[in-house]
């Protein structure tokens, strides 16, 4: 089975910065598009960053300028630097990955479980 295990969450204050990281493990054959959705209380989960196994990057207009995705596949991770920080970010944030099984094939959407981040004074 596969798993995603996302770190770096916590409380930061306005203007501050943040890295969040997400290992992906288990029989992985690839691992297609990976991007960070968050969820802020009493809102519906938004996408926030994508990134393609080709390296492109796709951001929500209100992180654009702030936060940066990247991804190393010989780790198997993808990271979110979020700087700038207002604390309109507070929200949980989710790794989530489009992922090839080895063995079967199998094609799947794997979520982490969730990392707090919380913005304030």
């Amino acid at each position: 089975q596969v798993q995603l295990v996302e770190s770096g969450g916590g409380l930061v204050q306005p203007g501050g910065s943040l890295r969040l990281s997400c290992v992906a493990s288990g029989k992985i054959f690839s691992i297609n598009d990976m991007g960070w959705y968050r969820q802020a209380p009493g809102k519906e989960r938004e996408l926030v960053a994508t990134i393609n196994i080709g390296g492109t990057t796709n951001f929500a207009d209100s992180v654009k300028g702030r936060f940066t995705i990247s991804r190393d596949d010989v780790r198997k991770s993808i990271y979110l630097q979020m700087d700038s920080l207002k604390p309109e970010d507070t929200a949980v944030y989710y790794c989530n990955a489009v992922i090839v099984t080895s063995g079967d094939y199998l094609r799947r959407n794997y979520w982490g479980q969730g990392t707090q981040v919380t913005v304030s004074s």
